[in-house]
Formats: structure tokens, C-alpha cells, sequence
């Protein structure tokens, strides 16, 4: 079995999260998928740009909590260009077994709970 790599847990979670924009109506202009390379998504939606910081978080770490320097930096940047600023975390766990990381070509178990505005 093969296990994910950190860039291919952050590209699933990118994957993920891009559904839910498109889904959303948001329009894409740039997509960054470098790991630590923030934001992830740079998006236009009723004529607002929305910076989106993307972060996949392994079993048992929580998606939910956020590295408010990271954003902060982030949000401050977005002010600059009149955007809003987003936290998309996704956790990411092993079906089968949550003590075992996520292979591939196995199932997984996603906990995102959307957008989290910063």
C-alpha cells in the first residue's frame, strides 16, 4: 500500500475544496497548489475577490483549528486587493482504520465543514 504524501493529501483537499467553489458559483482566476504557498485559490464571485487558504489536516489534528498568524499575514495581504479572506481546513482519515494513515486507492473519510471567514 502506498501512502498519500503530504502534496497529495494538500492536492485531494484542494480537489475537495474546489469542488465546493465551483458548486458555490465562485469563478477561479488563479490556483497555487505548492504546499505552503498561500492562498490556494484566488476567486471572483459577485464581483468580489476571495482569497482562500486551503490546509489538509491529518487524523487526529482538528480541521478546525487555524494558525491565526499564517491567516492574519494572509488576511492583511488580501486588504491590498480589496479581498476577503477564507480558512478551507479538511481533515482526512483512513476509513478502515483511523490509527493508519490515508493510502492510496483506499478509502477515506472527509470532515470539512466549509468556508470559515477570517
Amino acid at each position: 500500500m502506498t501512502t498519500l504524501s503530504e502534496q497529495e493529501l494538500h492536492n485531494l483537499a484542494m480537489n475537495i475544496v474546489g469542488k465546493h467553489l465551483e458548486a458555490d458559483g465562485f469563478e477561479f482566476l488563479s490556483v497555487n497548489s505548492t504546499l505552503k504557498k498561500n492562498p490556494q485559490f484566488v476567486c471572483l464571485k459577485e464581483k468580489v475577490l476571495h482569497f482562500v487558504v486551503v490546509k489538509a489536516i491529518a487524523y487526529p489534528n482538528d480541521p478546525n483549528d487555524l494558525d491565526m498568524n499564517t491567516l492574519i499575514k494572509m488576511k492583511d495581504h488580501a486588504e491590498k486587493f480589496e479581498a476577503l479572506t477564507y480558512y478551507a481546513g479538511v481533515g482526512l482519515v483512513n476509513a478502515k482504520d483511523h490509527k493508519l494513515p490515508v493510502y492510496l486507492n483506499e478509502d477515506y473519510i472527509v470532515d470539512y465543514d466549509g468556508l470559515v471567514k477570517i
